[in-house]
């Protein structure tokens, strides 16, 4: 389960795809298969995969416990080839973030 909250830690990933038109459903596929093969890394912890109204978009916010945990998890996917499938379905923008406030 995704937490968001300041303080803890965890290191977020978001990374927002640019895909061409009717692109967003293979993109979010292949997505889902890369966050399936992840879930037995030892700190991970969640992936969340939006899709824009406008058809444009993918955004992936996925977490791990630190930044050792996000180290495992890319060299798994680059490993694994899901970076390179990655780019052939959606231009990438990544970051890792850390929660600086929330406001409930």
């Amino acid at each position: 389960m995704p937490i968001i909250r300041a303080d803890t830690g965890v290191i977020t990933q978001i990374n927002v795809f640019t895909v061409p038109e009717g692109g967003q459903q293979a993109l979010i596929d292949l997505l889902r298969e890369a966050a399936m093969s992840c879930r037995g890394i030892p700190g991970w912890m969640s992936a969340s995969l939006h899709r824009s109204l406008d058809g444009t978009r993918v955004v992936n916010y996925a977490q791990a416990q630190d930044q050792a945990a996000m180290q495992r998890v890319f060299e798994h996917l680059r490993g694994n080839g899901f970076l390179d499938r990655n780019q052939a379905l959606g231009q990438a923008h990544p970051g890792l973030y850390e929660v600086a406030l929330t406001v409930e």
